[in-house]
């Protein structure tokens, strides 16, 4: 069995390269909002997070240097997740079928 007690020591340049890029990315955000792009605007908001929250689980939560299994387990919630959407998504488009009087 693996021993899986050593941790792996992160220089603190990384967090900080890490922290600066988030920061430009709420930056970048916050100017996408200003210019109008139509829905461009929300597509465009929506990768920056998703690009934030990748480098947040990756690095903060040290899941970059975690074992296989974690990797498996958070792309399992992904999943799971976009399966939730997916049916409230659904539930919602479908809502203007049902007319009653």
């Amino acid at each position: 069995m693996a021993d899986h007690s050593q941790h792996h020591i992160v220089p603190k340049s990384t967090y900080y390269l890490i922290f600066t890029a988030l920061m430009l990315g709420t930056g970048l955000t916050w100017w996408i909002a200003t210019i109008d792009l139509g829905a461009m605007n929300n597509v465009i908001m929506l990768s920056i997070a998703v690009t934030k929250a990748t480098l947040v689980i990756l690095f903060f939560m040290h899941v970059k240097y975690s074992p296989k299994l974690t990797g498996t387990v958070i792309i399992g919630a992904v999943f799971w997740l976009l399966i939730m959407l997916v049916m409230t998504m659904n539930d919602y488009f479908t809502r203007d079928w049902l007319h009653f009087g």
